[in-house]
């Protein structure tokens, strides 16, 4: 009897003829990571509250891409785009990429001023909550899907950060909803294994998208100085391969992955 570990490995998670939805995805992160998946052979659906960049990157990519304007926390705006998704084949995988946040500051300032709390709200809706409704929703429409050999309908990945784990002075909002993101994905990974579909997150570090890529000489040094190696900031295309390898290895799921260059954000 043959082992299953001398068995040779084949992939079973191939994306031709299946579609993505990519939250986020006219941004830096995000465009890299429908590029990828186009290359792959998947049709993508670049979700984003920016339409006139979602719509440039989709004539770009062809008939493989198509532009979704709308929000990660409107209902309707989230079933436009899984409606789109499921015209080019069946809605296969997620990647949650929108996020951001609004304002920042410490829990009090030195000033003896509170946070602000409609920022630290709308941050939060903007990632954790935007996250959530979107991959509820999402993964509801991939429980239809027909399985694979191994039973799987779906892959979800979301994006959290580092700040997430070790949150600088100042950024309690935005390092809260990015935690919240991190705590998703274990329950998330169990609550949806019964329909057949994986959740990982990936926690960049200080990723070379276009606006942190535009800061003066000096910034940029900075930002650079505590990257272990290599000693630069992340590419973007770095990201989409790594949402790749989560997509493609049927056996990752559940886990949240830094990407940072050994990179530990000091305290402030």
């Amino acid at each position: 009897m043959t082992s299953q570990s001398n068995l040779p490995y084949r992939p079973t998670v191939q994306l031709q003829g299946r579609s993505a939805i990519v939250t986020g995805g006219a941004g830096g992160l995000g465009s890299a990571t429908v590029r990828r998946l186009v290359e792959l052979g998947a049709s993508v659906v670049v979700f984003d509250r920016d339409g006139d960049r979602s719509a440039e990157l989709a004539k770009e990519l062809g008939v493989l891409a198509v532009a979704v304007e709308g929000d990660t926390t409107a209902d309707e705006d989230v079933a436009a785009a899984i409606e789109a998704a499921g015209l080019l084949g069946p809605l296969s995988v997620l990647v949650n990429v929108a996020g951001g946040g609004v304002g920042g500051g410490r829990t009090v300032a030195r000033d003896g001023a509170p946070h602000d709390k409609a920022s630290f709200v709308k941050t939060m809706e903007m990632n954790a909550i935007g996250t959530f409704n979107t991959t509820r929703l999402v993964a509801a429409a991939m429980a239809g899907n027909v399985p694979d050999e191994e039973g799987e309908r779906g892959v979800v990945v979301n994006t959290a950060s580092i700040a997430g784990m070790e949150g600088q002075t100042g950024q309690v909002a935005y390092g809260s909803a990015k935690a919240a993101i991190l705590g998703m994905t274990l329950p998330m990974a169990r609550d949806l294994a019964p329909i057949g579909v994986r959740v990982c997150a990936i926690a960049p570090g200080t990723m070379g998208t276009p606006i942190m890529m535009s800061v003066g000489e000096e910034m940029r040094r900075k930002l650079e100085a505590d990257i272990v190696f290599p000693r630069r900031m992340g590419r973007p295309e770095e990201f989409a391969l790594l949402v790749e390898s989560i997509v493609r290895n049927p056996y990752l799921n559940g886990e949240n992955i830094r990407l940072d260059g050994a990179l530990r954000f000091p305290a402030k």
